[in-house]
């Protein structure tokens, strides 16, 4: 990394996104890169960091808001957002587990038509009883 800084277009091209990304992360608060004298921005290597906790935050499905948290050494709220981000990535690795393993059923079910499937049933009596919590946020678009 260059110790004197990149420039928003090197930052950008470094992790394969566009400038107004970083620009909307700055004014955001997430960011705080230099500027040389005649204001355009410099990334330093700690800015790098940030970018490459950010993005690698985003994957893992936090949102803004929470990854701001989580860059903030004196929020108050840091740990309550970060062990409600744990629990939601053990829901999603618990959806993961479920899905793996009603698609392996299906995979070696002989059935044909899986819906005829009595074992098959059991990985889908949550949805049939309602008790499913995903049942309209996770299949349903956005209006």
């Amino acid at each position: 990394m260059k110790s004197n800084g990149e420039t928003i277009g090197d930052a950008a091209a470094r992790f394969g996104l566009e400038t107004h990304v970083l620009r909307h992360w700055e004014d955001s608060g997430l960011l705080h890169p230099a500027r040389n004298p005649a204001g355009r921005r410099l990334f330093g290597d700690a800015d790098l960091v940030r970018i490459a906790v950010i993005l690698r935050n985003k994957a893992a499905g936090m949102s803004l808001d929470q990854i701001r948290v989580l860059l903030d050494e004196g929020a108050p709220d840091r740990h309550r957002v970060l062990e409600e981000h744990v629990a939601e990535l053990d829901r999603r690795a618990a959806d993961i587990a479920q899905a793996r393993a009603m698609t392996e059923h299906a995979l070696r079910c002989r059935a044909h038509d899986i819906t005829q499937c009595p074992r098959f049933r059991s990985h889908v009596e949550d949805v049939l009883v309602g008790q499913a919590r995903w049942l309209v946020s996770h299949t349903e678009p956005p209006v």
